[in-house]
């Protein structure tokens, strides 16, 4: 079934592997839940052929337990890349509250051969309770470190932060910063504002956005291929219908593979065995 996906190399920049029903975010979950197993199958049926991103729980966070869940998730991630082998690059937390921890945090990576940091999730991860933003000042102490080792961010975009994710980018030239979620027309055009702007500004496709017909094209026409990553959400999002958007674009063919896979080869470095 679904011949035409087997044409491309597939990367999927955006998920969130899970071992647990916790750490399983698809929300119709009661009916319909599948294995981690099942999971990768279900991605590999869509055509994906590799997938990056982080695990994230359903327990809320809680800051006065500092940067522990966070280690947990990472350590959980560890544990998908395990059980996963080439199929997955892992995305580990940081947190700008937490900056001794996420400096740990980014040379133990470093060391291991991890280069994605994130999704960031500031809603998710208690940073308005800490004070936190994309400007504050103990994440640009982490980023300096992650421009250091040319480490890639993936951050969830938060709307109401624009001036503050652009200072994260601005600020932090050797980082490469991909957001997450084109949004509705009135966001994507900020983030193309972002990308036609910074050199070391992403933007990935997952979530919401992409059903928005001939939102591909007018990211390319603006921005050019080589700033868009696929990506899903999964298991949030049908990885099929994503797979499917990106086909249906008018594109043209090079462009087309940038996006599956190329770009995301490049920024994470992966080699063909890592496929």
């Amino acid at each position: 079934m679904w011949e035409r996906e087997t044409d491309y190399e597939i990367i999927d920049f955006h998920v969130h592997p899970y071992l647990s029903e916790e750490e399983n975010f698809c929300m119709y979950r009661e009916d319909f839940s599948l294995t981690s197993d099942e999971a990768a199958e279900d991605l590999r049926r869509a055509g994906i052929r590799h997938v990056c991103g982080s695990v994230l729980s359903q327990e809320p966070f809680d800051p006065g337990r500092g940067f522990e869940q966070l280690r947990l998730l990472n350590e959980r991630a560890l544990q998908v890349k395990e059980k996963y082998g080439d199929f997955y690059t892992p995305g580990f937390h940081i947190h700008p509250a937490f900056v001794k921890e996420s400096l740990e945090t980014v040379e133990w990576m470093h060391q291991n051969g991890f280069r994605l940091i994130g999704e960031l999730v500031p809603y998710m991860h208690g940073w308005a309770e800490t004070g936190m933003d994309f400007a504050s000042p103990g994440l640009r102490e982490i980023l300096a470190l992650a421009g250091e080792y040319g480490m890639v961010v993936s951050y969830h975009t938060m709307t109401e932060q624009q001036e503050q994710m652009e200072a994260m980018i601005a600020e932090n030239p050797a980082v490469t910063f991909v957001a997450a979620h084109p949004g509705e027309r009135e966001y994507f055009l900020k983030h193309l504002q972002r990308l036609e702007k910074y050199e070391n500004a992403y933007l990935d496709l997952s979530g919401t956005g992409l059903f928005r017909y001939g939102l591909v094209r007018e990211g390319i026409r603006r921005a050019g291929a080589g700033k868009f990553l696929f990506g899903t959400d999964y298991p949030i999002t049908n990885p099929g219908m994503y797979v499917h958007a990106v086909l249906g674009e008018h594109i043209g063919e090079e462009d087309r593979r940038l996006i599956f896979s190329g770009n995301a080869k490049r920024l994470l470095r992966l080699m063909p065995e890592a496929m």
